[in-house]
């Protein structure tokens, strides 16, 4: 057996961003991920995601807030372009954003149809909510920026977490490597948290769900900001964004069907449809064909906030209810925070 200070389980977003914060408190850890490196089973993967000020819930913008500022320091620190700031826009169910936004002293403009076409080339129905501090958040980048600030934090992948045993002064952790002896952990186990925390009395309210996203060939250069457009009614949002290689990348959230995450499974055709069609009426495609598509994990809450909380010498980092990657760095902090009470 294994002695280590802490160990974090799982290496998504989350769980990297809190290894690069306990790297940062000069602590020692070990990140245990069960999948090898650049997987795409969980929700962590590939190279683009939103990066959004703008909320209806001044809660989620000054955590977005925080967030910015802790990116733009990770860039610093790492000397890597993490965020492209082209701004966002979002068109329909947009009630409450001024108000969060104001509240907050976020910028924001509101902006007629046809103007949001002439200057961002998107064609739209009604007004928009343009916000100027909106990005594209580079994904794979992230993940690596994250990694060198870890610093001597070890990562051990292909190592799935069988079984955690709390003690009074520690945490038994199983693995299919082995055993480690922890003085706390870290579990951001995305869609397999509750697996991993149902037997210690743990497991939050959660459902995984596998949502689709494909991608598209804009017919020209596209720098504008990603688009949210929602639909309240539905419980869905359709999304586009045109990351670093060129291509749309379009997702319809709320659209996923409950998973069962230790089973691959494959895109929902008529999702991908539908996102074609959205798609072709909002941009300017050189193919109204996907280029490909994909699927993505989102382990979910009713009331989509995240899991932050810590159990004794157990901290659980999961769900994040799909819109968790911008928020990275802040909940990894706080994730951090809360293991070395606990260490």
């Amino acid at each position: 057996m294994n002695d280590a200070e802490i160990v974090v389980v799982g290496a998504g977003i989350m769980g990297l961003a809190a290894a690069a914060a306990l790297g940062r408190a000069g602590r020692s850890a070990t990140v245990l991920e069960q999948f090898a490196p650049g997987h795409d089973r969980g929700s962590s993967h590939g190279t683009a995601r939103i990066f959004k000020v703008s909320y209806p819930d001044a809660e989620f913008v000054r955590l977005a807030q925080e967030s910015l500022v802790r990116w733009r320091e990770l860039e610093d620190e790492t000397g890597e372009e993490l965020l492209t700031t082209n701004g966002t826009l979002d068109v329909g169910g947009i009630e409450g954003r001024r108000e969060a936004l104001e509240e907050c002293g976020a910028g924001f403009e509101f902006v007629r149809a046809a103007e949001i076409e002439r200057r961002f080339g998107l064609k739209v129905d009604r007004e928009g909510l343009f916000q100027p501090d909106g990005a594209v958040l580079h994904a794979d980048r992230a993940h690596e920026a994250f990694i060198r600030a870890a610093g001597g934090v070890e990562l051990a992948y292909a190592t799935p977490v069988q079984e955690l045993v709390p003690d009074d002064d520690a945490v038994l952790v199983h693995t299919a490597a082995g055993d480690l002896h922890a003085r706390a952990v870290v579990v951001t186990a995305g869609s397999w948290v509750t697996r991993l925390l149902a037997p210690l009395g743990l497991a939050p309210d959660v459902a995984a769900v596998r949502e689709t996203v494909a991608y598209f060939r804009p017919g020209a250069a596209a720098d504008g900001p990603p688009l949210s457009e929602w639909r309240p009614e539905l419980g869905q949002v359709t999304y586009g964004l045109v990351g670093r290689d060129g291509l749309l990348k379009v997702g319809v959230s709320g659209s996923g069907t409950p998973a069962d995450p230790d089973e691959p499974g494959p895109a929902d055709e008529n999702v991908v449809r539908s996102a074609a069609a959205w798609a072709a009426r909002r941009y300017d495609l050189l193919d109204e064909a996907p280029v490909r598509a994909e699927t993505c994990l989102y382990t979910n809450r009713p009331d989509e906030r995240f899991v932050v909380e810590r159990h004794g010498r157990v901290i659980v980092g999961s769900a994040c209810s799909g819109h968790g990657f911008k928020f990275a760095p802040a909940v990894g902090a706080r994730l951090a925070a809360l293991a070395l009470e606990a260490a």
